[in-house]
């Protein structure tokens, strides 16, 4: 009894500490805002970042797409430039994504498209993928919001 809950206690101290670098204070220098002004005005409207730095995380804000001129791989792929415009203000690139969140407005006719786009991005072994189905997204027009959880590198 007393192995089982030293261990426990064990455990809880190493997961403790393994999260106190992510227990920080958002700063100027962890929160990046967006660099094109009509997007850092929606940002402060509705008090988000492009991105969010904490420890070695990195919470990238849901990127919409939405259709342009009727071609959702191009919307996509808009998408994921952004994305890696952002991971790359932040330290690292499309190869540190962990995790892949997507918002569908209709997942059956999207998820191929996207699946398609982020395999020119993303190489295995793949991050993990959840995709959701939603009634809709801000903006109206948008038709898959894709947030990202990256890690960044190692120091060389």
């Amino acid at each position: 009894m007393t192995k089982t809950i030293l261990a426990i206690v064990t455990s809880g101290a190493a997961l403790m500490a393994s999260s106190a670098g992510l227990a920080q204070t958002r700063t100027d220098q962890t929160a990046l805002m967006s660099t094109n002004p009509g997007m850092r005005q929606f940002q402060d409207q509705y008090g988000f970042s492009d991105a969010v730095i904490a420890g070695d995380m990195i919470f990238v804000s849901g990127i919409v797409a939405g259709t342009r001129a009727g071609d959702i791989e191009a919307s996509y792929d808009n998408a994921y430039r952004v994305i890696g415009r952002i991971l790359e203000r932040a330290g690292a690139s499309h190869d540190d994504i962990v995790d892949i969140t997507s918002f569908h407005t209709d997942i059956t006719t999207q998820i191929d498209a996207l699946s398609k786009v982020q395999k020119k991005y993303l190489k295995a072994p793949y991050p993990a993928w959840t995709a959701i189905d939603v009634d809709r997204l801000l903006p109206d027009d948008g038709l898959t919001e894709i947030k990202i959880v990256a890690r960044k590198p190692a120091a060389k």
